[in-house]
């Protein structure tokens, strides 16, 4: 099978807003954003191009179980080591923080463009 990542992970929540601000707070840089007459939702683009989107869920449409793992940057509020912290919705997120920059998990380099 060839190389796959997954491109794309869309929560769905009642608490939008209270989960934008919780990854956040992690240091996810969620952007509001809306698409012609469709909900208002919250968008972050991950450095190796992974995009999460918070939208608006209902009783019979939200993410239930889900459990996350995200790698952050340590800081003062999250020192380096494992933490297992819950979103408002209930969902386990496991957070590495580490020291140093982030490199993003790169693919292969795209062909170029022939003349």
């Amino acid at each position: 099978m060839g190389e796959v990542r997954v491109g794309l992970l869309v929560l769905y929540s009642e608490r939008v807003e209270a989960c934008r601000d919780f990854y956040a707070s992690l240091g996810l840089d969620l952007l509001r954003e809306q698409h012609g007459g469709g909900p208002v939702h919250y968008a972050a683009e991950l450095p190796d191009g992974l995009v999460l989107e918070i939208y608006p869920g209902s009783p019979g449409r939200s993410t239930g179980r889900l459990r996350l793992g995200l790698v952050v940057p340590a800081t003062a509020q999250l020192p380096k080591g494992e933490h297992k912290v819950t979103d408002p919705d209930g969902r386990v997120v496991v957070v590495n923080a580490v020291r140093g920059a982030l490199r993003a998990v790169a693919g292969p380099a795209p062909p170029e463009a022939a003349p």
